[in-house]
């Protein structure tokens, strides 16, 4: 009598082995291509967060501008009197001699 052949012989025959490997890592490229971190599922939550950081990077600028600006007036080699002032008297609550405080009820 022949060699009984076993199971396992059935369900792969030769080479079939490498053709299930190979087809088994295709579908899991093909699951991430899908569901991945950086794949078509993840693009509009992509696009989402990329559109909330450019709103953000916007309001930095802006806050950046504006301090940069008071950084300019500020400078010791120029500085704006106005600014200089008006610094003077909300920080150290001073005032000149002949300026009248009214008090403004809100």
């Amino acid at each position: 009598m022949g060699k009984r052949q076993t199971s396992i012989g059935r369900l792969w025959p030769k080479g079939g082995r490498t053709e299930f490997v190979a087809l088994a890592i295709l579908l899991v490229l093909a699951g991430l291509a899908i569901a991945g971190p950086s794949g078509l599922l993840a693009w509009g939550d992509n696009l989402r967060l990329h559109d909330q950081r450019q709103k953000q990077l916007s309001e930095l600028t802006k806050q950046r501008d504006a301090l940069r600006n008071r950084v300019d007036l500020l400078d010791p080699k120029h500085a704006d009197p106005d600014m200089v002032g008006q610094l003077v008297r909300s920080q150290l609550n001073v005032v000149h001699p002949d300026e009248v405080i009214m008090k403004v009820d809100d």
